[in-house]
């Protein structure tokens, strides 16, 4: 049987849906505006283990700019912290004047719980060669809207920085951090979500560094804890940045944040060929469905991140959500298309209508010197008795076996249309009186055995061709249909 054009078109946009969702997989990997939402409307549990020092205003004001403090301030506040059993300890810091990296801190910051942090492009060494701590890259992610929203465990050292080679990586100051404190932390570029944590309101969100240097602490705030020592003074706007809410914040703070997430179970990124399949599937999904489930479906993809975000998932729901918007915007092209095609094509058959036929004559007519048009009325005897007998859905299925036996022996430039209810005209193009005579006998031996069960049903082809004779397009179909009165008459008195 033959398929409706409104079905057949389903062969072009399954396809096409699924190529254009594999390409929307590499257009939009990242959702970053989802995992935004996601991040501010679900944050995670303040982690109770990590503490932010900050040199604050009060800090700066009785100890002067940090660049010309006395060494000694930075070993006091490492031993107060140390006497309170603090686990790690980062200083979030930068020491770029060699004159000032003496040895008066070797013992300090030759300590493997103690990390200090470098700039990026540095490298592993730092100015004084008595200083054995642990170093790690003080670098954050920042967006090109000036979010940090994400950070890495690993950042690919520059060639002139004095490593071994340009490929190796030097490890952030958070990660290094979160090694320090037993977790183990591969090195790693792909960028990780620094997880947002809302404000805790059960302590102090930062302790300010002059009340560590001295001594002024509870040691139950310090022991057991990640101690994060950076600069939280206003108006170092070169130390500021803003966090998925827009808030600004210190990079201290963000860099607390960064080993927040290293300490909390990590989240997982799904592989680019899952992405890309559940795309593809979503997408056929739409087209398939038809009318609007496509956008149910978008909904559907969209919902679906936030259970697996609380699962530690990051689900790219936005590009799923495009790619059954896709779908469903085929399926509206494709209903445009029939819509467009409703008035001049018969749905059951596919072919074109009457009106159809009287278009296409017409375009051919002004040719027909060079390029002879011939015409076959094809008219069905029994149809109505089918009909009548076995229901209209039989009449179909005996219209569809008519037009597959028509469809067979056709040339190849030559039209079809369905004429009437049984009735079937071919335009031949470029018609010879052979070429006439040739079609006419196939179409004919074709339909000779045509039956409906019980049934019995007949065929009867009326042909005409262009000629001195016929000067208009209804000329040539009035001679087609006195051929086949004549067929049909002739068969009658035989029978």
């Amino acid at each position: 049987m033959l398929r409706s054009p409104d079905r057949s078109l389903a062969l072009y946009t399954v396809p096409v849906a699924a190529i254009l969702a594999l390409l929307l997989t590499f257009i939009l990997p990242d959702n970053t505006r989802l995992w935004d939402a996601l991040n501010r409307a679900l944050p995670g549990e303040p982690e109770q283990r990590v503490v932010v020092v900050g040199i604050d205003d009060a800090s700066l004001r009785d100890y002067g700019r940090i660049g010309n403090w006395p060494r000694e301030l930075y070993g006091q506040a490492l031993g107060t912290l140390e006497q309170a059993g603090a686990t790690a300890i980062g200083i979030d810091v930068l020491f770029s004047d060699p004159a000032r990296n003496d040895s008066r801190l070797a013992d300090a910051f030759s300590k493997p719980n103690v990390v200090l942090a470098t700039a990026p492009g540095e490298g592993r060494a730092l100015a004084s060669p008595d200083w054995l701590s642990p170093t790690g890259v003080s670098a954050l992610n920042i967006s090109r809207d000036g979010v940090v929203r994400t950070f890495q465990t690993g950042y690919p050292a520059a060639p002139d920085s004095g490593d071994a080679t340009p490929a190796d990586l030097n490890p952030s100051f958070a990660r290094q951090l979160a090694v320090a404190a037993g977790r183990n932390v591969p090195l790693d570029t792909q960028p990780q979500l620094l997880r947002y944590t809302a404000p805790s309101q059960d302590r102090l969100p930062v302790i300010p560094f002059r009340d560590v240097v001295n001594g002024n602490v509870r040691y139950g705030d310090i022991q057991g804890k990640i101690v994060i020592i950076g600069l939280t003074a206003s108006g170092t706007s070169n130390l500021t940045l803003r966090d998925v809410t827009g808030q600004v914040m210190p990079g201290v703070a963000l860099q607390a944040r960064a080993v927040s997430s290293l300490l909390s179970p990590p989240f997982t990124r799904l592989p680019a060929w899952l992405i890309a399949l559940m795309a593809v599937a979503t997408a056929v999904s739409a087209v398939l469905a038809r009318g609007v489930w496509g956008f149910a479906l978008a909904l559907l993809m969209l919902a679906l991140a936030i259970p697996l975000w609380l699962g530690n998932i990051l689900l790219p729901g936005v590009t799923l959500s495009y790619a059954a918007i896709l779908g469903t915007a085929l399926v509206a092209l494709e209903r445009w298309w029939n819509l467009r095609n409703l008035s001049v094509r018969d749905p059951l058959t596919g072919f074109g209508n009457r009106v159809a036929f009287t278009r296409a004559l017409e375009q051919r007519w002004t040719a027909r010197a060079t390029r002879p048009l011939g015409l076959l009325l094809v008219d069905l005897s029994g149809f109505r008795k089918v009909n009548e007998v076995y229901g209209l859905r039989a009449g179909d299925e005996l219209l569809s076996d008519l037009s597959g036996r028509i469809l067979k022996h056709k040339r190849r430039n030559d039209l079809i249309f369905r004429w009437g209810p049984d009735e079937f005209a071919v335009l031949l193009d470029s018609a010879s009186v052979q070429d006439m005579t040739t079609t006419t006998q196939r179409i004919q031996d074709a339909l000779q055995e045509l039956t409906y069960r019980d049934l019995p049903v007949r065929a009867s082809i009326g042909a005409a061709r262009t000629g001195p004779d016929i000067q208009t397009p209804i000329d040539l179909v009035e001679a087609a249909s006195r051929s086949r009165y004549r067929a049909k008459y002739q068969r009658e008195q035989r029978g």
